[in-house]
């Protein structure tokens, strides 16, 4: 949504018969939608609206929480752009995978919290609002760390599987929650959800826990101990692959099966028959699919039951074999009459290795650009996205970037962080900066600055000029006249920098004294913006002379400011008046060809006096004044000009 810059058109959309309609105002980042009584056939409205309801763009930006997030990841982010391209990408890649963790744990820590104030608040609208944003970041989580073992970390068969195992476990942690009661409970093996417990730890591949779980069954039922004691020899036995070890995945897939076929001679034996809950396990040892399938519940998920089927049917699976095993798991897991949620068709899209599919759905699927933005730049790095251009000629990292940035600019202090967004778009960023740092409200001085400065380091010469006119503006409105001096000078503008120093003067024709002597004392080389703003700086320093009694050149410089026309000519009267205590004085400060000068400038200022159209009765005293203070002036001159050849003539002789 773009700031207009002019007022925001209404618009009124005609309703039903019960006689509401509905109105739109649009701003900078967000709507006003309100109710309204309008007539259509008189074209009035109402005399009032019932509700106003503000439609923000993006509503995230301003959850207190959520606002830890964008900040923790702009540091992520900015860190990402410094590695160098010119190392190979094999070296890269645990720098990405490190990063991609970064990113993860700054959504675990927001989630955490979101949860903590969801549970303490009392408002039950506000523990909604939380527990949706808890459950936007924990789908969040799911997709980005699926992406980092299938596209950053990408993980070869055999590995693969292990870390599929760990996205699950931390995805489905409420088995250790209910594991707790369990065994917490006065008799575990007697409560109600002990076997669920064991099993979900077994469809987990978490064997070991599952064996100490059974042995708690096997204590409380000696008679058909053998019976634990095989499925426990069962469980211990089954092989696991260890990426950093000697075995090839060849050889361990040799001992899987090895493994495998006595699990399945043990069921078909019957050696479990007399124990459903162990024929259960044994069942999904082998990978039986309708075993698994009935127990749904404890899954929960189509990609739970694609892990775990995978664990016990074909543990070194390939990656590009995982599409295939993804559609069949979850055609079987969900009802034939449902519909794949967004999250399904998203987690689908990553198992067949479609990124641009998984970015896609992302951004219908999610409440902000959040997510596919940094993602899109992490797999960008990593060399995964092709050539992918938006219609409006920018690649796809770019156009996220720039959408993401562009909604932090409409909160009061996000904005900061989308200026580095902006500086790493290398197409379309400084364009977008530019339009969006002038919609950045100016509130105070200190924020002004801070836009200021980041202008000012990217050479954006006329945001800075711009900006420097709106503060110098608004402190002229409020009689600031050294801020708003200040800021012309920083601007550049020579004009608004002449009309001030006509300010400066006119206070001191009324006052007698200057307001900002610091800020007009240090002006230096600024001076010569403009040629009031040099005639304001020297007349100052005329006064700083005169004041510290160096008569001489206070009297030079006076004389130097009326002969070289840098004074306005509305101004002469006054220097002239400045003239006669140093004229007054004892010792001759004026020449005889000073003098001269002087009187050159009194009778051209007479002279162009008279010439004006004969004043009012009401101004006669002013006039009355005026000639007076010629006459003094006349008289004062004519004196100096007399000390002046005495004092030539003797030295002269």
């Amino acid at each position: 949504m773009e700031e207009l810059d002019v007022e925001p058109a209404i618009t009124n959309i005609p309703a039903a018969s019960d006689g509401k309609h509905l109105g739109f105002a649009w701003g900078p980042g967000d709507i006003l939608a309100y109710e309204t009584l309008y007539k259509a056939s008189s074209g009035a409205k109402g005399s009032g609206c019932s509700f106003i309801h503000e439609v923000r763009k993006d509503e995230d930006i301003y959850s207190p929480i959520l606002r830890k997030l964008f900040n923790e990841s702009h540091h992520i982010f900015v860190g990402l752009q410094t590695i160098k391209e010119d190392l190979p990408s094999k070296n890269k890649k645990p720098q990405f995978v490190s990063i991609s963790k970064n990113y993860r744990s700054v959504i675990r820590a927001c989630m955490e919290e979101l949860q903590q104030v969801a549970v303490s608040t009392k408002d039950v609208k506000v523990a909604m609002q939380y527990g949706n944003q808890v459950s936007i970041l924990l789908a969040i989580e799911l997709i980005w760390n699926l992406a980092e073992v299938l596209f950053i970390d990408s993980a070869p068969a055999g590995s693969l599987l292990l870390h599929l195992l760990d996205w699950v476990r931390l995805h489905k942690a409420d088995v250790d929650e209910k594991a707790r009661e369990v065994l917490q409970s006065e008799s575990p093996a007697e409560h109600k959800d002990y076997w669920d417990v064991v099993l979900s730890y077994v469809m987990q591949g978490r064997l070991e826990e599952s064996r100490h779980m059974l042995v708690k069954q096997a204590t409380l039922h000696p008679a058909p101990r053998s019976m634990y004691k095989l499925m426990d020899t069962l469980l211990s036995k089954m092989p696991s692959y260890n990426p950093g070890g000697n075995q090839t995945l060849t050889e361990y897939d040799v001992k899987w099966r090895h493994w495998h076929e006595e699990v399945d001679r043990c069921l078909q034996d019957n050696s479990f028959a007399s124990n459903k809950h162990l024929e259960i396990i044994c069942r999904i040892l082998v990978g039986d699919e309708d075993t698994l399938l009935e127990h749904k519940e404890l899954l929960g998920t189509w990609y739970h039951f694609l892990v775990t089927r995978l664990l016990f049917s074909h543990p070194t699976v390939q990656p590009t074999e995982l599409h295939y095993y993804a559609q069949s798991c979850m055609t079987m897991f969900l009802d034939s009459r449902s519909v794949p949620e967004p999250l399904d068709n998203i987690l689908l899209a990553a198992f067949e290795f479609d990124i641009h599919q998984v970015i896609k759905e992302c951004s219908i699927a999610l409440n902000n650009w959040w997510f596919v933005a940094h993602l899109t730049d992490l797999l960008d790095h990593c060399k995964l996205l092709q050539s992918h251009n938006v219609h409006f000629g920018s690649n796809l990292r770019e156009f996220l970037l720039l959408e993401y940035a562009s909604g932090l600019f409409t909160h009061h202090s996000l904005w900061q962080l989308a200026v580095d967004y902006f500086d790493h778009c290398p197409d379309l960023g400084r364009v977008y900066l530019e339009l969006q740092i002038e919609r950045v409200p100016l509130n105070t001085e200190r924020k002004a600055l801070k836009v200021l400065r980041i202008c000012e380091q990217r050479q954006m010469s006329e945001q800075v000029r711009s900006i420097c006119k709106i503060m110098a503006m608004r402190a002229l409105k409020n009689n600031r006249l050294g801020s708003a001096l200040s800021w012309s000078i920083r601007a550049k503008d020579a004009a608004f920098a002449t009309l001030i120093s006509e300010r400066f003067l006119q206070d001191y024709c009324a006052r007698g004294t200057f307001s900002d002597l610091d800020l007009i004392d240090n002006l230096g080389p600024a001076m010569l913006l403009s040629d009031r703003l040099t005639f304001l700086g020297k007349y100052r320093e005329f006064h700083r002379l005169y004041g510290e009694k160096r008569f001489g050149e206070a009297a030079k410089l006076l004389l130097s400011l009326m002969t070289a026309k840098i004074a306005p000519r509305s101004f002469w009267m006054t220097l002239l008046t400045d003239a006669l205590p140093l004229l007054e004085q004892k010792e001759v400060i004026f020449s005889a060809g000073q003098t001269y000068e002087l009187m050159f400038c009194l009778e051209e200022l007479t002279s162009s006096l008279s010439s004006v159209v004969p004043a009012t009765d009401g101004t006669m005293q002013d006039e009355d004044i005026e000639q007076t203070k010629v006459e003094l002036l006349r008289l004062a001159l004519a004196r100096n000009l007399a000390m002046a050849i005495v004092k030539e003539g003797t030295v002269s002789t």
